[in-house]
């Protein structure tokens, strides 16, 4: 018979996650977690095959704690803005817990609709809120999340790692900025059109139309 659990699978995962929220992912061993939990290791694998398997659930579990603490961006208009600044107050917030969320290496992702995916709850929840608070088409509204999403984390992750500490004044004002930088491109009815795909040539090269779509020389 196998040994009885001496610890609760939810008691296991709050430790973990005090860990990571403190020291970072790399401080998360069996050796550690035990000390936290007052015991050695061998409990831990009385419930959890391998420390991939506590990886695993507590990324689960800190993605549902993020969730429900954007999710009260609903509560707010505009709420796709207010989602944006809960998730750059969270980055300042539990920079160790952005990282683990957002900043580990996924190798499955080759496209933003790779990590869309896996966004969770919140993605939908931001597709939601722009398409009930600015009238937008689904497609449209995919388009503002994928950019504005994109400079969100972008300044999410220098807050996180402590490359900038921006003021809430500086953020929502540079995140009202991109917001309607994006927005204005989507009114125009420029969104989809070959401009936007234009790549730089070299100066001196005078038999190249610079509207062309030429990739960069890769010996300069």
């Amino acid at each position: 018979m196998p040994p009885k659990p001496k610890f609760s699978k939810e008691e296991i995962i709050d430790a973990a996650l005090d860990i990571v929220s403190r020291d970072g992912v790399a401080a998360l061993t069996a050796r550690e977690l035990g000390e936290k939990l007052g015991c050695s290791s061998s409990p831990i694998f009385t419930v959890f095959k391998s420390m991939d398997e506590v990886m695993q659930a507590i990324r689960v579990e800190a993605m549902r704690r993020y969730d429900k603490y954007v999710s009260r961006a609903r509560d707010y208009y505009p709420s796709f803005k207010a989602i944006s600044i809960l998730m750059l107050r969270y980055a300042k917030e539990q920079p160790k817990l952005f990282q683990l969320l957002f900043m580990a290496e996924n190798s499955q992702a080759r496209r933003f609709e790779d990590v869309f995916d896996s966004l969770g709850e919140t993605a939908k929840l931001c597709i939601e809120f722009v398409m009930n608070d600015y009238g937008l088409t689904a497609e449209e509204a995919r388009f503002l999340f994928q950019y504005v999403w994109t400079f969100t984390y972008g300044v999410s992750a220098m807050s996180a790692t402590g490359m900038c500490d921006f003021s809430e004044d500086e953020l929502i004002s540079m995140l009202g900025n991109e917001f309607m930088a994006v927005m204005s491109f989507i009114k125009s009815g420029m969104r989809g059109k070959a401009i936007t795909d234009i790549r730089p040539v070299k100066r001196d090269d005078a038999d190249v139309d610079p509207l062309s779509t030429l990739s960069f020389d890769k010996e300069s």
